[in-house]
């Protein structure tokens, strides 16, 4: 796979693929631009080297019809008050017109194309929709680790049909920390995997229960496994159709002699709803109207006492429904544990960027990924669709 600075960059037109994803209220205003801020390492190297850079992203999911409730225009708007070069929005993604711009290009400016998914071509990596992309195009550049995982047009399409392919420098950094924790890590290494579905996770486990000394578990996916050990739940969130699995994922640790942890008490109600009564459960049976919603402080103490004496950890799901405040201590403390802890620390993006911002921890993270399915992805399979294609469609003519 090609790096940035592999390229001969200069005069040349770059297509950047970045992950411009941002949440906007309801005045269609950006509340978190750290995706966008994320990007602009690589696009002022593109724009220093003298490129002509076009730049797209994906914004929300229009299902392939154009919706101006998601057009990139405010992001564009963002990105000009965050770079000095000329940035110019396309008002299309493909067409005559966005050609002729791109014909005009010069360099050190961006053209801005609008919302890659208002074309259903992109979602169906359709050949036609991503030879049209790659009109004008020299090189590829992927800077979208966040999108890697899908098989997008833009993603795994386009470097079809450019000379050369390369991964940007966001990309790079965050394939330099999930290869550590996955190859090199130093020991105690320590896994801590929440949320709520034991399915969504499986691969994710699997791969670290040969790799890992502590698998610590929280979210609604631990009463799958308390229900496959036997235990009454109450209301709490059971795959029923994966509790053999969850007996074998718990078999296969005690093999491996894994550490694996489950919550020693639980923080329980009868509605996942603000405001709602809240009572701790350090046994069995949960009573049967009421709910795991958080982990409690007997489990906050024994994690953080792991999460203390670790080297490297890897974070992916929160402790609890972090959302709603009376469920989101369990979260909260694991994140003050994880950045007080010595350890080279990596966060795996989601709704973990937003926990650890909340608690007021994120400098002292060591990496927290853009791409939450991407890295996902990754620790179980340790390759992306997107990285594949950046190591396969490589033209040696330059």
């Amino acid at each position: 796979m090609l790096l940035l600075k592999d390229l001969d960059l200069e005069g040349k037109t770059v297509f950047l693929r970045v992950d411009f994803n941002v949440f906007l209220d309801e005045e269609g205003q950006i509340c978190d631009d750290t995706r966008i801020r994320a990007a602009l390492p690589t696009l002022n190297y593109l724009l220093e080297q003298k490129t002509k850079v076009v730049m797209a992203s994906h914004l929300g999911r229009p299902k392939g019809q154009f919706n101006s409730k998601l057009s990139m225009k405010p992001v564009a708007q963002r990105l000009v008050e965050l770079i000095t070069e000329d940035v110019i929005l396309a008002p299309d993604v493909i067409g005559k017109d966005v050609d002729t711009l791109k014909e005009n290009l010069r360099v050190r400016q961006v053209l801005f194309l609008e919302n890659l998914r208002f074309y259903e071509g992109e979602n169906n990596n359709d050949p036609e929709f991503a030879q049209n992309l790659a009109e004008g195009i020299d090189y590829f550049v992927n800077d979208a680790f966040g999108a890697c995982h899908r098989v997008h047009a833009s993603i795994v399409g386009i470097p079809l049909y450019v000379k050369k392919s390369a991964a940007g420098l966001l990309v790079t950094e965050e394939l330099e920390y999930l290869n550590f924790a996955l190859y090199s890590p130093q020991k105690p290494y320590t896994a801590i995997v929440g949320g709520a579905k034991v399915s969504d996770k499986i691969p994710i486990l699997e791969n670290l229960l040969n790799k890992s000394d502590n698998i610590l578990i929280g979210g609604a996916m631990a009463y799958t496994f308390f229900a496959a050990l036997g235990y009454d739940v109450g209301r709490s969130l059971v795959e029923e159709d994966k509790k053999d699995l969850a007996l074998k994922i718990l078999n296969k640790a005690k093999d491996n002699n894994t550490n694996f942890q489950l919550p020693l008490d639980h923080i329980v109600a009868t509605e996942i709803a603000p405001g709602k009564e809240t009572k701790t459960v350090d046994d069995f049976p949960i009573p049967s109207d009421m709910m795991g919603l958080d982990i409690g402080p007997k489990t906050i103490q024994a994690y953080g006492a792991v999460i203390a004496q670790a080297k490297t950890i890897m974070w992916n799901g929160p402790m609890g429904v972090f959302e709603i405040e009376e469920f989101s201590q369990g979260t909260m403390k694991i994140a003050e544990a994880v950045a007080d802890s010595s350890a080279l620390s990596i966060i795996g993006g989601g709704d973990l960027v937003a926990a650890v911002t909340e608690a007021g921890v994120s400098d002292r993270i060591s990496h927290i990924s853009t791409g939450g399915g991407a890295s996902l992805e990754y620790i179980a399979n340790e390759t992306l669709p997107g990285l594949e294609a950046l190591s396969e469609n490589n033209n040696d003519n330059d």
